[in-house]
C-alpha cells in the first residue's frame, strides 16, 4: 500500500478540474462529489442547538418545526441539491433555498410541523 501526502490538490489542465475514477471506466468530477455543507441539529424542546456541521454559521428557530441554516461559504446559485432528514416517524424537507442559507421543515405523519431530535442535511452544489 503506498501513502500520499500533500497539503492540496490542483488539477493539472485547470485548477478546479480534478476527476476521480470510479466504477469501470467511469469518471467523477471531485470537486463535485463532496458535501459542501450539512449539518446535524437537536430541536427537541423547542430551541435548535448544534449537534455538528460543516459549512454552516448559524442556525436560526424559525417557528415550530422550521430551521434555518446559514453558510459560512455563500453557494453560487440557490439550484442546490439539499436531502435531509428527521427521526423515526417524522419527515424532513427543505423548502426555502436561497446562496446564503436553507431552511428546513421537519413534520410528524399528521403533516404537523414538530419540533424532533437528530435533524440531519447535507447540501451539494457549488460554491460561490
Amino acid at each position: 500500500m503506498s501513502t500520499l501526502n500533500v497539503d492540496a490538490l490542483v488539477g493539472n489542465t485547470s485548477a478546479n478540474a480534478i476527476t476521480v475514477r470510479g466504477e469501470g471506466s467511469a469518471t467523477t468530477s471531485l470537486q463535485q462529489g463532496l458535501a459542501k455543507a450539512w449539518s446535524h441539529l437537536n430541536v427537541n424542546g423547542g430551541t435548535p442547538a448544534i449537534r455538528d456541521t460543516f459549512n454552516i454559521a448559524s442556525i436560526s428557530d424559525i417557528g415550530t418545526g422550521n430551521t434555518r441554516n446559514t453558510f459560512t461559504n455563500a453557494m453560487s446559485n440557490a439550484n442546490f441539491a439539499a436531502p435531509s432528514s428527521a427521526d423515526a416517524f417524522n419527515f424532513s424537507s427543505v423548502e426555502s433555498y436561497a446562496t446564503t442559507h436553507y431552511q428546513q421543515r421537519v413534520g410528524n405523519t399528521s403533516g404537523s410541523s414538530t419540533d424532533r431530535d437528530h435533524n440531519v442535511s447535507t447540501v451539494h452544489g457549488d460554491l460561490a
